[in-house]
């Protein structure tokens, strides 16, 4: 009787958990497959298994190494320090200011956040290309004027990031700085702590579960960037800004190896199946 009455309460899970197999479960096998053959785009009949092959490619090849180098330092810069901290800092100054700056702010932050990536990519170029924007502004203040996109390129695709991405951090923030009690904050006030003093021994500590889901999240949406590089930089000048998912894109369909690249993608996704479940460790040890 206990487990009829258990089968009809899954029931309505049933089509979800169909559609998970179909569309999540089955294309991940299928990939896991693909990593281990030697399949390619074009000029091949059949594909043969190949064991470990590729993966041990991926880790004697420069390219690749290189390309796990700049996904570090893109998601350092962009995530971990430009969107983690500027969410906050947004957050915690639109809580003191009045309600004309918290809207018009909040409107420009969540706006560049809701642009599509491709539109977030050609307008951060126009900006940072040769005779662009900050080009024409370095010109009027009579500063040197250089090439970003060539001279600093992950530096450029970093900052765009910073600058598309912040609002999710910048909301989450928010909710969770609301969730504070005013009585906590104003019983330190009178006792002297000053401002930092309050952010670093009140509110941090009541906001790290949601600092570490920010960061959990923000880190997973990073390191699948792939539009926002690929329109501004293309992963170039030669090989100075491309990440793994634009090296696995050209691995895959400008090199016709799809074992090869899919192999790739499949170690980014190890990845951040890993950082995901380390966070959801931490999670539980604190609960």
């Amino acid at each position: 009787m206990r487990r009829r009455h258990r089968v009809v309460r899954a029931l309505p899970l049933t089509p979800a958990l169909v559609l998970l197999l179909l569309f999540l479960a089955g294309p991940i096998a299928y990939c896991v497959y693909i990593a281990f053959t030697d399949l390619q785009l074009t000029g091949q009949a059949h594909s043969s298994f190949v064991g470990l092959a590729n993966f041990r490619r991926a880790f004697r090849d420069e390219a690749f190494l290189n390309a796990v180098w700049l996904t570090v330092v893109f998601t350092v810069l962009s995530s971990l320090v430009g969107q983690n901290t500027l969410g906050l800092a947004l957050a915690a100054l639109m809580r003191r200011a009045s309600k004309p700056v918290r809207t018009l702010t909040g409107g420009i932050v969540v706006a560049a956040w809701v642009l599509p990536e491709v539109v977030a990519g050609f307008l951060l170029y126009a900006f940072f290309r040769r005779e662009g924007t900050l080009d024409a502004v370095l010109a009027w203040l009579r500063l040197p004027r250089q090439n970003w996109l060539f001279t600093m390129p992950v530096l450029a695709v970093s900052f765009a990031n910073v600058w598309r991405g912040t609002a999710f951090s910048m909301l989450v923030y928010s909710a969770a700085l609301d969730g504070i009690p005013a009585e906590i904050t104003e019983a330190a006030e009178m006792d002297g702590a000053g401002g930092w003093r309050r952010m670093w021994h009140i509110t941090l500590p009541m906001i790290r579960r949601s600092i570490g889901t920010n960061l959990m999240l923000n880190t997973l949406q990073t390191l699948s960037v792939f539009g926002l590089i690929w329109v501004m930089t293309r992963g170039g000048p030669g090989d100075r800004s491309q990440t793994l998912p634009l090296f696995m894109y050209e691995q895959a369909f400008q090199n016709s190896m799809i074992g090869y690249g899919t192999a790739v993608a499949l170690l980014l996704l190890l990845v951040g199946s890993l950082f995901s479940v380390v966070h959801l460790r931490l999670l539980r040890t604190e609960a």
